[in-house]
């Protein structure tokens, strides 16, 4: 198949165009700076011949840069405008598959209960913009053409979110967010790539994505392991002033379930559970000593 890939050098497309290629797809990377809307017409002419398009638009910014709202608007612009133009393309050029790289962040804070893809949504000023994405992707679907939505889990391994985690954490510095005992939905970097690659074979329609979720706390307390430190520590209060609506849907307890996906296209995590492993794809930073 030949695949067209929007945002090959945002975090998720450098997982995925790997997986791509070893699938045995023909990989077509587009030109989509991260500052700036896709191009209707060059879109549409880079997709020509293409069997699919992959739409890869995460630019999520880490540290302190998350909790300046202005830090978000690129990301934004693309998840909303960006996507719709990137569809609009497609069908000018006759392409009939789309997949949507999305996020598990758009579901409702559940504490404790399962989350699958029939669970409430909550849509905020923060989540807003992946809605639309996923809408403009569902619209694409229809009697002749596919469209498929991953909601993915936040990506842990080679992604800048781990280092910058693991760097604080060799600080002595807090890395957790949110409640200790809620659940975070997380994916490996590893398993990116295969899931992109099933999603081709995928019929239209909301998938969740990720591996078995985790308690926060266990997440805070693995991570500063992996540096050599003893409990990983909360961001305190402050962050959640300066984040505002911002950061809220990265504080919701998402205990998020992954069957459909592997139902109906057989792919399954290699890494399941989240183990020391996990930060070593991120390459650990020596300890600090405070």
């Amino acid at each position: 198949m030949r695949v067209a890939v929007a945002g090959a050098d945002t975090v998720v497309g450098r997982c995925a165009l790997p997986g791509l290629r070893a699938a045995g797809h023909e990989v077509v990377a587009l030109d989509t700076p991260p500052d700036a809307l896709p191009d209707l017409d060059a879109a549409a002419g880079a997709m020509a011949g293409c069997d699919a398009l992959v739409a890869l638009p995460a630019q999520i910014p880490t540290g302190r840069r998350a909790l300046r709202a202005r830090s978000w608007r690129a990301h934004d612009l693309l998840r909303s405008e960006g996507v719709r133009t990137l569809t609009d393309a497609a069908r000018r050029a006759g392409v009939r598959r789309v997949v949507l790289q999305s996020v598990s962040f758009v579901y409702a804070d559940a504490a404790d209960d399962w989350i699958t893809e029939e669970s409430p949504v909550c849509v905020t000023t923060a989540t807003e913009p992946a809605s639309v994405g996923e809408l403009a992707v569902q619209r694409h679907a229809g009697t002749c053409r596919t469209g498929v939505v991953l909601r993915m889990g936040l990506v842990v391994g080679d992604s800048p979110l781990t280092r910058w985690s693991l760097r604080a954490a060799a600080a002595g510095r807090p890395v957790g967010f949110g409640d200790p005992d809620g659940y975070a939905h997380l994916i490996h970097s590893d398993d990116v790539g295969p899931a992109v690659a099933a999603a081709l074979d995928a019929p239209s329609g909301i998938y969740n994505l990720g591996a078995e979720p985790v308690r926060r706390a266990d997440l805070a307390d693995r991570c500063a392991a992996a540096v050599g430190r003893e409990g990983g520590g909360f961001l305190g209060s402050w962050a959640t002033r300066l984040g505002r609506e911002r950061l809220e849907p990265l504080r919701r307890s998402l205990r998020v379930s992954s069957a459909r996906f592997s139902d109906v296209t057989g792919w399954s995590p290699r890494r399941e559970r989240l183990d020391a492993g996990w930060f070593e794809a991120a390459g650990l930073p020596e300890l600090v000593v405070p």
